[in-house]
Order: C-alpha cells, then sequence, then structure tokens
C-alpha cells in the first residue's frame, strides 16, 4: 500500500495475473413485457440485489444504448461457483466482468471494452482488469493498468477454511501504508526470481496471518515446498512450480484438511479471446 486517499480507498501498486479456472456463468436472454433478471442458483448470505452478477446487469440497464433499444431485454443467468468467496482470488470481480461482457453482447449493445471497464469500477477495483484481459502491473486503487508478460507457472492454491473480509483488511488501522513507491521496470527485471518475489511483498499478508489462523496454518504447510504466498487480501495461499506433474507430486503430500486445487497462471483472459 502507497497511501492512502482522501476517498478511503487506497493507492496500490500490484500485478495480476489469472488462474485457467473459475466460475462459469451462463447467459439466456429473456423477452417480457418488464425487463426481468433472474440468477440460478442464490448466494448463499448474499441478497440478489447485492450480488455484483446483479449490480452489472443493472449497470448496463442504466447505459443509453440500452435504453435506446426498443424492446428491453432480461436475462437467465446461470453460475456455477468454483471459486471460493472471500478467497482474495477476484472470483466476484471476475463475475461481475463477466456480466458485463457477456450481457453486452447479449443484449448487442456494443459497448466498447475501455467503456466497460470504466463500468466495471463503479463494482469494485478490481473488475476492470478482468475486462482489460491481460496480466498487468496495476497502480491507482487498480485501475491503472499496463500490460505484462510473466511466466505462466503451475501452481497449487490453497483454499483456508475461512473467509477474509477486504473491507475489514483495508480498515484495520495496522495495515502497512507506506510501503516505498517502485517502478514496472524494477519488478519486471526480476520478475522471475525469487529475489523479485522476496522484495514485492503483499502488504496485507502479515496482518491477515495475524488475524486468520487458517492462512498463517496453509502459508506454513506451503513454504516447505517453495516460496508460499497469499493472494490479494486473502484468504487463498499458492507456491509456484516448473511443471504440472512436480504441483500434483507435492499436492499428494498436503494434509487432507487443507483444500487445494492445481492449476496454472496464464496471460490472457478468456474475456480477452472472446
Amino acid at each position: 500500500m502507497c497511501g492512502q486517499r482522501e476517498d478511503g480507498y487506497h493507492n496500490l501498486q500490484t500485478v495480476f495475473q489469472f488462474l485457467d479456472v473459475g466460475d462459469e456463468l451462463q447467459f439466456e436472454l429473456t423477452l417480457e413485457a418488464e425487463p426481468v433478471l433472474n440468477l440460478q442458483p442464490a448466494f448463499e448470505g448474499v441478497a440478489f440485489e447485492d450480488n455484483l452478477i446483479i449490480k452489472a446487469a443493472h449497470l448496463l440497464q442504466q447505459t443509453n444504448e440500452y435504453q435506446r433499444l426498443p424492446q428491453k431485454p432480461g436475462a437467465n443467468i446461470s453460475i456455477e461457483k468454483k471459486l471460493p468467496m472471500g478467497g482474495g482470488i477476484g472470483g466476484g470481480s471476475s463475475n461481475a466482468a463477466t456480466a458485463l461482457w457477456g450481457l453486452n453482447k447479449l443484449w448487442c449493445l456494443n459497448i466498447e471494452r475501455s467503456r466497460l471497464q470504466e463500468l466495471g469500477l463503479k463494482l469494485g477495483a478490481d473488475v476492470p482488469v478482468f475486462l482489460f484481459g491481460k496480466s498487468a502491473w496495476a497502480e491507482g486503487v487498480g485501475e491503472s493498468l499496463q500490460a505484462i508478460q510473466l511466466q505462466e507457472s503451475w501452481l497449487i492454491l490453497a483454499i483456508p477454511d475461512c473467509h477474509v473480509s477486504t473491507k475489514e483488511i483495508f480498515l484495520n488501522s495496522s495495515l502497512t501504508r507506506d510501503t516505498k513507491i517502485t517502478t514496472m521496470a524494477a519488478f519486471l527485471e526480476h520478475s522471475d526470481s525469487n529475489k523479485a518475489k522476496q522484495t514485492f511483498k503483499n502488504d496485507c499478508e502479515s496482518l491477515v496471518r495475524t488475524l486468520y489462523s487458517e492462512v498463517d496454518e496453509a502459508l506454513n504447510t506451503l513454504s516447505q515446498f517453495g516460496l508460499a504466498q497469499m493472494t490479494g487480501s486473502g484468504a487463498c495461499v499458492f507456491v509456484l512450480f516448473s511443471s504440472k506433474q512436480e504441483a500434483l507430486n507435492v499436492q499428494a503430500q498436503l494434509p487432507e484438511f487443507l483444500t487445494t486445487i492445481v492449476c496454472k497462471a496464464v496471460n490472457d483472459s478468456l474475456l480477452y479471446k472472446s
């Protein structure tokens, strides 16, 4: 964190890279007297109107492109959840971005990608990068994006049995907010080395480890096999490997209490390719 802004947000310097696994959304056009949005299944503990997928749909319905349509369409949306909530891996943000992208196409609104990114920022600081669609160096609150190429490594993603509230972490007075500003060039110079991974640390990690013993335990477990790191504001933890087989071999040695996924870090999202 490079300081807190007057609007309450934090100035960040961070790196985004995508995973080759994620939630899956399907969209079906509906045409009724009044536009109706349906989402199945419901999210436990999340009200329908508070779901980022529905908020994204409502944002599109407020655009001039939608309002000019002679008949206002709705949609049936279904989701298969594969990523945990409160995991710090952008599941909710990617779903919001996918809803903006998918409904823009379904409703034939033809809104450009850059404007969809602007709409996405109203939903959350992490939403624009999923519409940007490429690995990125990010600044500002996370919306100022520059595409970068990173090594596409295999990894074990560990999912501790806890839900970390991003809001709670960012409001905590113990969060480091005075990290020295660096440059994208400095990061890329050592991006494939352990030196970079140790120098460019996650400012949220030490605080989350203190507040959530499950995250601390997951980091300690994975650190036996490499440099274990936390994703975003937590709770998920990962460690990189040179091959899928190496990751699978390590996964087989991990304790049963720790839920893990073997997946790959990639530089292009599915939205970028669509």
